[in-house]
């Protein structure tokens, strides 16, 4: 008897939408991760939106940046804890105001490398200048410009 294989159509990277925020992105791979790690099998492309990478993608930005020591160790657990939790840290409570101020800060750091890998789509409302190290608000060029 032969046996109907499932093989997904593969997903070209033109039909791929880049994730909009850094905070969709990471948690995105923490469902991922959670599900690889209960079991579930990845299949690119299976998911309602095609996306631009797989988790494995994420995964080697994140320890690239812990290598080179843009995330600490206090980073990694900020976003594993909230990642888990599917929520980001409130600075409205005593309590979570320092993991708000790692987790601010690891997503600055992790945003430029996925938005040089088209993984993430460039903020609208942000111009980067030369070189990709000055971001400033559209809304500051604005009003300097009045």
């Amino acid at each position: 008897m032969a046996r109907d294989r499932y093989i997904p159509n593969p997903v070209t990277i033109a039909a791929a939408q880049p994730f909009d925020s850094m905070d969709a992105l990471w948690f995105w791979f923490m469902q991922a991760q959670q599900a690889r790690i209960d079991g579930a099998k990845s299949l690119q492309g299976a998911g309602l939106v095609a996306r631009p990478c797989e988790p494995i993608d994420v995964l080697r930005v994140l320890d690239r940046l812990h290598r080179n020591r843009s995330l600490s160790m206090d980073h990694m657990l900020v976003l594993r804890h909230y990642g888990l939790r599917m929520l980001p840290p409130d600075p409205r409570r005593a309590q979570e105001q320092r993991a708000h101020r790692l987790w601010t800060e690891a997503m600055a750091v992790m945003e430029q490398p996925f938005i040089d890998k088209g993984i993430l789509s460039p903020r609208a409302d942000m111009v980067r200048f030369w070189g990709g190290s000055v971001v400033v608000p559209m809304h500051v060029l604005q009003e300097a410009a009045e």
